[in-house]
This record gives structure tokens, sequence and C-alpha cells, in this order.
């Protein structure tokens, strides 16, 4: 079934609660220690990435709404590090300098496994001045659609009861993604977003649905709340509101790689959809949709609405899999993350024939993920002459992609894609003909780094240059 999935420009977000800083420290294990027996990690990458509320903002900028952060930090060069990537990111943060470090939680990987985490901080609760916190984010309030309060019980919103408060009188909608077995601070609140164990830890063991249906009703009425939204992992979300039936929607996830930060990527969602206008069974729908595809992902992760809508909207079309160079790029990182084998290949495909088809399905039988990069109309006026194309970069990009064996099609505009297929680093680049390796553009870069080069034939009989000719006689 399709879901409509809002647009997000006009949507306002206010996320205030505890940021903190996702380092992630990469490399190859080969070799067990020999001072303990712990795995040596020769360490290749290092990455820095907004987490907590920071993380929230960053799913909602993902999605087009109009995102700002308030947070505290510390006086440190990570602090510097999370302002300077959620303002390259299009987040507007607003980030308190406390007496404490700024949190940091790094993470060492091998092989896309978590093989360590470390935590760096100190409670917040008295490390900042919580009066100016409140102060600041009432300045906000009239200015958005919703707040979002992303509690990880690090003492960023220890005034909480008060923030709700004034939020409500504003007019505003909360939502809180709530921490700790004492959830009356959250009293008054418009929704919270607890998984199930977290609401097992308020209301006790929850052994069936009926039992925590029961149960988050009750709740809903004792801290008089309109609604909780249950993530139940495997078992996808329960929406509970006061004086209606639950609403129960199946999990939408086909490949779990990892859960981190999927309920940030759940109440940003749910932000932007209520934010832009949607109803809130629709804008759960939509939140049960996104975490689906972030938990595909590797590490704190967003979801685009380019990304939502292609989930929302599962049937393949025409038009499906067509990117530009930066969503071929987002892609190919995901896949290759996965471990998924890339190749690629390239052409001017003005006329598609059944040749083509055939050495596509070749293509394509050499790996996971067939990427296939089309010259522009000029260039392919540079190559062929200005006669050509007969058909424009658009329509031979929307038939290449409706072909079952073809999953990305992206255009180039210079003669040879050899800058785009350096950028992408295919496991396979191929081409079509009597080529040799030699020749073919982007080689050079593909075997540098332990990639392959394989040149298919053509079959016999097809050929666009022979077509335009017959068809002119």
């Amino acid at each position: 079934m399709s879901t409509t999935v809002p647009h997000f420009d006009s949507a306002r977000v206010l996320v205030a609660g505890d940021v903190m800083l996702d380092r992630y420290w990469s490399g190859s294990t080969s070799r067990i220690s020999p001072e303990a027996p712990v795995p040596v990690v020769r360490v290749r990458a290092d990455e820095a990435r907004p987490g907590g509320a920071a993380n929230v903002a960053l799913n909602l900028a993902a999605l087009g709404a109009q995102a700002r952060v308030l947070g505290v930090v510390g006086a440190d060069e990570a602090g510097l590090s999370l302002a300077r990537s959620l303002e390259q990111r299009g987040v507007a943060a607003e980030l308190l300098t406390g007496s404490a470090p700024t949190i940091t939680k790094l993470r060492v990987m091998s092989r896309h496994q978590q093989l360590l985490r470390l935590d760096f901080e100190e409670p917040l609760a008295a490390a900042h001045d919580a009066a100016e916190f409140a102060l600041r984010l009432r300045a906000h309030l009239p200015s958005v659609d919703v707040l979002v309060l992303s509690d990880y019980g690090k003492g960023s919103l220890a005034g909480v009861a008060g923030l709700i408060a004034d939020a409500r009188a504003a007019g505003k909608p909360v939502l809180v993604d709530p921490k700790g077995n004492d959830w009356r601070p959250y009293a008054g609140a418009t929704l919270l977003t607890p998984n199930t164990g977290e609401l097992e830890a308020v209301v006790g063991p929850c052994p069936d649905v009926e039992t925590l249906v029961a149960k988050a009703q009750a709740l809903l009425a004792e801290l008089g709340l309109a609604a909780l939204l249950v993530t139940r992992s495997e078992h996808g979300m329960t929406l509970l509101e006061a004086g209606k039936a639950p609403l129960h929607l199946p999990a939408e996830a086909r490949e779990v790689y990892d859960v981190t930060g999927a309920g940030d990527t759940v109440i940003a969602t749910l932000a932007a959809a209520l934010a832009a206008g949607a109803a809130l069974p629709q804008a759960c729908r939509l939140a049960n949709i996104a975490a689906g595809v972030v938990v595909g992902k590797l590490g704190t992760a967003t979801v685009s609405r380019a990304e939502l809508t292609r989930a929302a909207n599962p049937q393949r079309t025409a038009g499906d899999g067509v990117l530009d160079e930066a969503e071929l790029l987002a892609r190919v990182a995901e896949a290759r993350a996965r471990g998924r084998r890339l190749v690629m290949t390239n052409g001017c495909f003005d006329i598609l024939h059944v040749g083509h088809v055939r050495y596509l399905q070749a293509a394509r039988e050499l790996g996971d993920v067939l990427i296939v990069a089309v010259n522009t109309d000029a260039s392919v006026q540079r190559l062929k002459g200005p006669s050509r194309p007969l058909n424009n970069t658009a329509d031979r990009m929307a038939l290449l992609a409706a072909l079952q064996c073809v999953d990305w099609v992206v255009p180039f505009g210079e003669d040879t894609p050899a800058r785009l297929i350096e950028a992408v680093l295919p496991d396979v680049l191929v081409k079509g003909g009597d080529y040799r390796i030699e020749q073919i553009a982007g080689h050079e870069a593909v075997l540098a780094h332990g990639g392959e080069v394989r040149v298919l034939g053509f079959h016999d009989g097809y050929s666009t240059t022979r077509l335009i000719e017959r068809a002119r006689k």
C-alpha cells in the first residue's frame, strides 16, 4: 500500500535535550594482541557524527524540515566539532557551554561490527544553567510548530516538567523520547515514544500485546498524555490515544544492520509529519516506515525525504532508480556498508535495444547492484555529432531504470565517466564491445583499489547506428 509523504519544508521543529558526539574508529583486524586476548584494530578511518538530540535534529534536516537544536556542550574540541557538523548539515544549533565536557561516545569498528564502546561523560544537571536553558527554549516557542524533548538521562532536561508546561501554555505539541523509570515529570506532554523495554521499566512486564495496551492506556490517564507510541522492535509499533482503539503497525524493516539512533529517526519523522499537517496515525505510519529504512544503515544515520518516499511507495516505476551524483554516492556508501558487490557500466543508450538489455543482464550477474552511467545530451552530441541523441537524457535514463536488471542510473556530462567512476570505485567495472582493458575510462582507479575490469561482448546483429539507418530508409 502506498503512503503519501508530505513536503516538510514548512515544518518548523525545535529539539531540546542531550546532545552528544558519536565517534567511530574503523579498521581491519587480523590478529590477537600479544598483551591481552583482544583483537588488534588497525585504524584507517576516524569519523564524527552528531548524536543524541543532535541526531534527532539531523534527521529533521535530512527530511527537509527547518530544524533547530538546543543543548549543552563543554568548552572543548568535541563541542566545536558538534556545532560545525550541525551547521554544515543545515541545523540551527544553539549549544550552551557548561562546566562538563561534551558527551562523546567512541565506537571501535571492524568489518561493520562494533568491538568496543567508550563513553566520555559527566552528569550535566549541575553542570549548566537550567534557567538559561529554559529561557532560550521559551524564546523559540513562538517560531516553531512542534517541540521535541530528547531525554537521554544525561541532565540537560533536569527541568523537563517546566519546559513541557511552557510549551503547552504556548499551544505547542510536545513530543518526548523518555528515559528512566519515573515518568511523572513528563506529565502533560502530547506524546511519548518509549520502546517496549523503557515502557516495562515504568509499568512492569508486558508478556503480550493485550497487557501492554492495558498498562499503556492506564499510564496515559495517569500522566494526562494525549498519546503513546510504543516501538516494539520486530513487532512494529503500537499507537495508543486516549479514548481510541490501539493502532498496531507491523515492522517495515527488511534487513536490520544497526538499530543505533532508530528512536531518533522515529521521533524526528513523527515531529516533521505533525508539523507539516499530518494527522497522528499518518505521522506514525511514516515514522514506522522511516525506522525500517534507518535500521538498514550502519551507525547513527538519517533518512531523507526521497528515501522515505521510495520506502512508502515501493512499486517500481520507470523513474525509480534515476539519481543525481550526490544521491548515487549516498546509496553507494550504504550498499558498500552492507557488503554489496557493485557493478558499473556506462554508455549513451540512445535507442535501447535487445543487445543492450542482454548486455546489461550479463553485467548485473557479476554483482549485487548494477549502476549505469549515461552520457548527457551535450556529451552525446560531442561524441556522435549534432544529430544525436534521438532521445533526451531524461527519457534514456527512465527507460534504463525501468529494466529489472538495472538498479541505479546516473548522468555524466564529460566525454568520459572517469571522474564519476573514481568517485564510485565499483567492485567491477564493465564495458561492452572489443575494448582492451587499458582503453576503458576509469580502469586505473578501479584496479588500484582492488576492483575488477571486465569486457563483455555485444550481441551480434544489434546496433543503435544500424537501427537509425534502417529507420531512415
